[in-house]
């Protein structure tokens, strides 16, 4: 199950108990311990949320904390991995809502909301009466173009923080992801996995979000850049240098990188081999304080 906490349901093949004991493992060396039970729970959940949704493949993101109730957070994709994911949260492990894209108005108030997730999908809080986000000299408009927005839904938040949190630390390695010629981004069926020289370069991860960089970022910094594998931007880029934390476990067999910004973010990926995955536990709050702690 914890194959990125991957669910993987197709006519030939199913989730192994070995693999999900075997991620359990790696993922322990960040703190993260999930029950069996709980565990089979969402397996069995998912596999039902896959069906339902004709979903080619369908995993568990991780789970975001709240005063009340907590998110877990699922997703799936038909065909493209990148571009066609569509996100799921449930506060049970069991009923799975869609949920809504995030708009400008959802990602401008949720950079200011300070308090905690209540659990709540339906409240609607003023952003400014919890904690007035601009000085009282100071024009917001600057901020923000347009009618400047106060009240944020919960579920629009919930939202715009797993955007936020995938735009800026879900990654994968480098050749897991293949872009074909009509643009579509597939797995990539013949990715083996790193070496143990390149797992300990940052370089060797990319972002799993459309490109933000130059197209030609890549191609003037590798002597091997193919196209079709490096059209993602390195997390080698990331501002500022030391934002990314990475670690060699299991005698040096795997690889964990744990992201700053969002503490409880943790990548992991077994050298020499396919298996790879990320799973994020936490209050969904950026860590700002990163440029002081560097």
């Amino acid at each position: 199950m914890f194959e990125n906490l991957a669910l993987v349901y197709t006519a030939h093949l199913n989730m192994e108990c070995l693999r999900l004991l075997d991620s359990l493992d790696i993922l322990g060396y960040a703190g993260i311990c999930v029950g069996s039970e709980n565990s089979q729970i969402l397996q069995n959940s998912l596999l039902i949320l896959q069906r339902e949704n004709h979903f080619q493949k369908c995993y568990y993101w991780g789970k975001i904390y709240g005063i009340q109730n907590d998110y877990h957070i699922a997703y799936g994709f038909e065909k493209d991995c990148m571009n066609g994911q569509s996100y799921y949260y449930s506060m049970d492990g069991l009923n799975w809502l869609l949920l809504p894209k995030a708009d400008k108005c959802a990602l401008f108030l949720t950079s200011l909301a300070v308090n905690k997730f209540e659990g709540d999908p339906s409240l609607v809080t003023n952003v400014y009466n919890v904690n007035p986000p601009f000085p009282s000299n100071e024009d917001p408009k600057k901020y923000y173009d347009g009618p400047i927005p106060k009240e944020l839904k919960e579920e629009d938040r919930l939202a715009a923080t797993v955007q936020s949190i995938r735009e800026d630390a879900v990654i994968i390695p480098r050749g897991a992801w293949f872009k074909c010629p009509n643009g579509d981004v597939i797995e990539n069926i013949n990715f083996e996995g790193l070496s143990a020289v390149d797992a300990s370069y940052l370089k060797s991860y990319l972002h799993a979000r459309p490109p933000q960089q130059k197209w030609n970022t890549n191609l003037l910094t590798r002597p091997d850049y193919s196209y079709s594998l490096d059209f993602l931007d390195t997390i080698d880029l990331d501002v500022p240098q030391g934002c990314w934390n990475l670690q060699l476990v299991q005698s040096k067999r795997s690889v964990i990188l744990q992201n700053l910004y969002w503490p409880g973010l943790t990548f992991y990926h077994k050298l020499n081999d396919s298996r790879y995955g990320f799973l994020y536990f936490g209050h969904g709050k950026k860590n700002m304080d990163v440029v002081f702690m560097i």
